[in-house]
């Protein structure tokens, strides 16, 4: 993707929200990159299905093929879309936690037509507790997100700090003032018979394991 003018835009009044929502959107539509903010912080976006667009979000960002995006929804009906397998476990963490800062790596639907990069059969997946985010999603469908920051910067958490690193990638940023929490969402890898911890952001593993418990299952920090 050759280097553009962003568009940062508003969402202080419903008419700007919209505006900024549907300029997203159409953003997304054309093969460009988004960035949108989320409860976390702010993220980069694609279309998930469009893998020139998903190589174009990996490339701002300075990141290679084996550190695939993650996937944000709009609602977590659409897991069984995107992933097989899910134990009874997740689902429980998925109805305590979505919309929020979870993100669960579950294997992938195989009829899934999409390139993320170097997946491993596998799909990491997020429902954002934020309306501006969620009305971009329940848009355009499921997105590669990552969060907007070069490699080896802090993410972002106003649209300022996504602009000035990410500005020259992305035709619209989406602008909502600063992020509820500079915390990353907690990644629970969910392939296995037992929950496996990959990051530990926002949410507790206390928290974690209150839910995990009904289902006489733990995870630990140092798991």
């Amino acid at each position: 993707m050759s280097p553009m003018a962003s568009e940062r835009l508003p969402t202080g009044s419903e008419e700007e929200r919209a505006a900024a929502v549907d300029a997203a959107a159409r953003a997304i539509t054309r093969g460009e990159l988004v960035v949108i903010p989320t409860d976390t912080v702010y993220g980069i976006g694609a279309d998930a299905f469009d893998p020139v667009a998903v190589k174009a979000l990996l490339d701002a960002k300075g990141r290679g093929r084996e550190m695939p995006p993650p996937v944000l929804v709009a609602s977590a009906t659409t897991l069984d879309a995107l992933a097989v397998r899910v134990p009874a476990w997740a689902r429980g963490l998925t109805e305590a936690f979505w919309p929020g800062a979870l993100t669960l790596v579950c294997h992938q639907q195989t009829s899934l037509q999409w390139d993320l990069g170097e997946t491993r059969g596998t799909v990491a997946v997020r429902v954002p507790d934020h309306p501006v985010a969620v009305a971009v999603l329940e848009r355009t469908g499921p997105l590669a997100v990552s969060s907007a920051n070069r490699t080896g910067m802090p993410a972002a958490t106003d649209a300022a700090a996504a602009e000035e690193m990410l500005g020259h990638a992305v035709s619209v940023i989406v602008d909502s003032g600063a992020t509820p929490d500079a915390d990353p969402s907690t990644i629970v890898d969910a392939t296995g018979e037992t929950p496996r911890l990959l990051r530990l952001g926002a949410i507790s593993v206390e928290r974690l394991n209150e839910v995990l418990a009904t289902y006489d299952v733990t995870i630990t920090e140092t798991d």
